[in-house]
């Protein structure tokens, strides 16, 4: 049942993350318009089960008052609200508290915010400290995400015995680019034969971008909700029918490489990893899929 709407209010950041799995960077366009808001508004009150929004992007502060205009409309309509942030904005702990104040009449349930050294480098004290410390005082429930390097943990195994790999960063995006080296353990592609975090069949949440793109994950499409309103394709998404899902449900990354015949390594880093490429590779057979196209490198 889907009960979470992330929004990524606009796909323009600030940053640009070696870990980001959507490639969001300053040259990444895309942002939603107020019109835009109120139409997904009206269709998440259609579907009936939705009790969460998240704003996120990119990174949604850059366009303040078109974020607290939706948190607003998700307000009014007695949806939960929260946001993911870098807290760029948080140059003092006297100037965090003037952007966060506005989210006090907004009935704000949840601010996240990036605290890690892909967006703040090693120094203690930084904007997310600012931030968080700013969130406290106004008593806004809050937390931070603190995404390290990816590296070889070597006191922590699974239970067979294998190592793990630290640093909660997921190989998808800009991180299968940036984050992968030789020093990583690899499983055979064969042993990937299931989706280990995302409810394919059965999502829970979605993300929607400006584009229109309603994300199972990032950059695999349930639709476009601009072609087709997003209640309808919810009611009708059938994850067996789905041509890169309907795989991925049956067997994983490995058998959506068998489906598609595709050429690719014996080894990988993780699910993620081998599933990512595997979708690349589909990019032009599936477009209306596998979208947008920057989320997998492309600029075009």
């Amino acid at each position: 049942m889907l009960t979470g709407i992330h929004f990524l209010l606009t796909m323009t950041c600030n940053f640009e993350c070696n870990h980001c799995f959507l490639y969001c960077s300053p040259n990444f366009e895309g942002t939603f318009t107020l019109s835009q808001l109120r139409a997904v508004h009206e269709e998440m009150s259609k579907i009936g089960t939705i009790e969460m929004v998240y704003y996120e992007g990119g990174e949604p502060f850059l366009y303040y008052p078109v974020m607290l205009e939706g948190i607003k409309m998700s307000h009014e309509r007695g949806f939960k609200t929260g946001i993911v942030s870098n807290s760029y904005w948080a140059t003092s702990e006297e100037d965090a508290e003037l952007w966060l104040k506005p989210l006090l009449d907004l009935g704000i349930s949840d601010v996240s915010i990036s605290n890690d050294v892909f967006h703040h480098g090693e120094a203690v004290v930084n904007p997310a400290t600012r931030a968080l410390t700013a969130l406290k005082r106004l008593n806004i429930t809050s937390g931070d995400i603190c995404i390290q390097a990816p590296s070889l943990d070597l006191e922590k195994t699974q239970e067979k015995g294998e190592p793990v790999i630290g640093g909660g960063a997921m190989f998808r995006g800009r991180a299968v680019e940036k984050l992968i080296t030789d020093e990583l353990p690899r499983k055979h592609w064969e042993v990937f034969t299931e989706c280990p975090y995302e409810e394919l069949e059965a999502p829970a949440r979605v993300h929607l971008d400006p584009l229109g793109n309603i994300h199972l994950c990032q950059g695999l499409s349930m639709g476009n909700m601009w072609e087709v309103p997003l209640a309808e394709l919810v009611k009708i998404y059938d994850a067996m029918a789905h041509p890169i899902c309907g795989p991925l449900v049956k067997g994983g990354p490995a058998e959506l490489a068998r489906k598609y015949n595709l050429e690719h390594e014996e080894q990988y880093v993780d699910a993620c990893h081998f599933c990512y490429l595997m979708r690349k590779a589909l990019i032009d057979k599936f477009p209306e899929y596998l979208a947008p196209r920057q989320v997998y490198g492309f600029n075009e």
